[in-house]
């Protein structure tokens, strides 16, 4: 094992605990660094609250319409504001497991169709995100959000849906292998009754939907409610184990933790998530440099604001646009992930169909920059490393920065679009 010299072991932490390093960051030493990243950091920007009704609304066509623009608005806004939180904040953590929780607990606007509930469930996210996982848990199983995405609203007493109950076992808590068809039926009926009021967009249970007789999951009888049920899965040993794979897998490498570094990630993990983060940046595989990521493009394009100190609340709604429309071009946009299991990991994005995307979202970001001040002195390839926090250029890339040089604009554009900025190293 190759360990990461204390300058780029600070990068990948910024990389991998937080949303990419600003100016400065990547001078301190590694504990301090890390100390700042799970800080609680500042409230940030209030999140603009939408104008949209909780519920899609209902009307003649033209009501229809309108509602469904205004609907479009407040989802753009949302999602400008998100990325520029991610892009300013100062507890970075907090910021990128909100993000995580996001994939992992995947849920869509596209079907849920309230922006408002899509807030709630983000601001549920940073809320409980470093804390104990059974909290966050028990929050989202009954999410008004998570109960349209997967159907909750139509799981009632003799006529459970079984979506919800199947997705909270094989991708949010448990795994396939870890549970059966019969869990997964006498689950659902234990989640019956919670029903999303269309006045209110609140979560409620309704008694005479719920299914309040026995059930038997994992071979033990009870009158489970969701509360019960989710504690009955989480004191599952698998539980633990899986989460902590999930997040191994999206924040240190592909390849599973082995046996030993697990268990000691499990311990901390039952403590709570900022715990677990920090005892994840303390094993040596950590600092392995082998373990290479690909930046996924909201990690990316954020990475890069920071970077250069770009503000997403800052541009026009011309700007705004292109922001989000290129992000939608690398098939990546806040609270539209495409699927329960949220968006796939590697290299997917990096296609020749994606590049100008990649590129016009680059030189949106660079053209709203202090280059001149950021790039410093004579050395234009040299200042562009280090304000993109690399550690160094192959000649290939070099070679081709060297060709616009001349140009800070085109030079951050083809600098952020190399391999050595888009891999996490």
């Amino acid at each position: 094992m190759v360990q990461l010299d204390e300058r780029a072991a600070v990068r990948r932490l910024h990389d991998r605990l937080g949303v990419g390093p600003r100016p400065g960051d990547l001078d301190r030493p590694y504990d301090v660094a890390l100390d700042a990243l799970l800080a609680d950091g500042s409230a940030g920007a209030p999140a603009p609250r939408p104008a949209s009704p909780p519920r899609p609304a209902k009307g003649d066509n033209q009501a229809k319409k309108d509602a469904t623009r205004q609907r479009n608005d407040d989802e753009n806004a949302l999602a400008v504001w998100w990325l520029d939180r991610m892009a300013t904040t100062d507890g970075p953590a907090l910021e990128r497991m909100t993000w995580f929780w996001h994939g992992h607990f995947a849920t869509s606007e596209q079907k849920v169709r309230s922006p408002a509930l899509m807030l709630t469930q983000n601001e549920t996210f940073r809320r409980l995100g470093l804390g104990p996982f059974a909290d966050l848990a028990q929050a989202l199983v009954v999410d008004p959000a998570m109960l349209i995405w997967l159907d909750g609203n139509d799981n009632r007493v003799g006529a459970a849906n079984e979506n919800l109950a199947r997705e909270l076992m094989e991708l949010f808590t448990l795994g396939i292998g870890h549970y059966d068809e019969i869990d997964v039926r006498e689950a659902a009926r234990s989640l019956t009754g919670w029903t999303v009021r269309a006045d209110s967009g609140k979560a409620e249970l309704v008694a005479k939907r719920h299914d309040d007789g026995a059930k038997r999951v994992f071979g033990k009888p009870d009158k489970y409610t969701a509360r019960s049920l989710l504690k009955l899965i989480l004191d599952k040993p698998e539980s633990p184990e899986f989460v902590v794979g999930r997040v191994w897998f999206r924040l240190v490498s592909a390849q599973p933790p082995a046996a030993d570094v697990l268990a000691r990630l499990v311990t901390a993990f039952r403590r709570d998530t900022r715990s677990f983060l920090r005892a994840l940046a303390g094993e040596p595989a950590f600092r392995d440099s082998a373990n290479v990521l690909v930046k996924q493009p909201v990690e990316w394009a954020v990475g890069l604001m920071r970077a250069l100190g770009v503000k997403p609340r800052d541009l026009n709604e011309k700007q705004a646009a292109t922001l989000l429309r290129s992000l939608r071009g690398l098939g990546q946009v806040p609270f539209r992930p495409p699927s329960v299991g949220g968006w796939p990991a590697g290299g997917a994005w990096l296609t020749t169909a994606a590049w100008p995307s990649r590129l016009d979202l680059a030189k949106l970001v660079a053209d709203r920059a202090d280059l001149k001040t950021a790039l410093g002195g004579a050395d234009k390839i040299e200042g562009v490393r280090r304000l993109l926090g690399v550690d160094s250029w192959s000649d290939r890339t070099k070679s081709a920065l060297e060709k616009v040089a001349g140009t800070p604009v085109q030079l951050v554009v083809v600098a952020a679009s190399a391999p050595e900025y888009v891999v996490s190293r």
